[in-house]
């Protein structure tokens, strides 16, 4: 019998010793004060290289659609892997990512918060299954190339957060 690319022992540690858990954990306690103040009337600061300014509905509305967004993509790196990249991720540009902004800051943001916490939650129980061989699957993302699950992760999902957590802090 070969052995399949994924075919590795189950609950292993991750790669480089990073503590993904620990920072989602860290970020959610920060988006977790930002919900429990009133909101301000301001716009963030644009991202780098962009000039997209958004209200805090927004960022949180966009938190509580891209981490199910990315943990979706990463079921399917891994589902798909066969030792060959596998397409993955979308751009800025992307119509969902757009509709789910706009629909999602019109709701109130205990609502968007219970949102982002629910996916992170359902992320973090998924990334505690991972063993060392998915953790390697590799996909192709349109603009930045072949990430192994673990770039993915951190660049999609734990960065992104803390990006729109230190956005949150401006507008304090």
């Amino acid at each position: 019998m070969t052995e399949q690319p994924l075919d590795q022992p189950k609950h292993t540690s991750m790669l480089d010793g990073t503590d993904f858990v620990g920072r989602l954990d860290a970020v959610e306690e920060r988006l977790d004060r930002h919900a429990l103040t009133e909101a301000t009337s301001g716009l963030t600061e644009p991202d780098p290289g962009s000039s997209e300014r958004w209200e805090a509905a927004q960022v949180w509305a966009h938190m509580g659609e891209f981490v199910g967004y990315w943990h979706d993509q990463l079921e399917s790196v891994i589902g798909e892997y066969d030792g060959s990249p596998v397409p993955f991720g979308r751009t800025k540009t992307d119509p969902g990512r757009i509709a789910a902004i706009e629909i999602g800051r019109q709701e109130p943001i205990p609502v968007l918060r219970a949102r982002v916490n629910e996916t992170i939650e359902a992320l973090k129980r998924y990334l505690a299954r991972l063993n060392s061989a998915e953790w390697n699957a590799v996909g192709r993302h349109p603009t930045l190339g072949e990430m192994d699950v673990e770039a993915i992760v951190e660049r999609f999902v734990i960065n992104h957060l803390e990006e729109h957590a230190e956005q949150l802090d401006g507008l304090r």
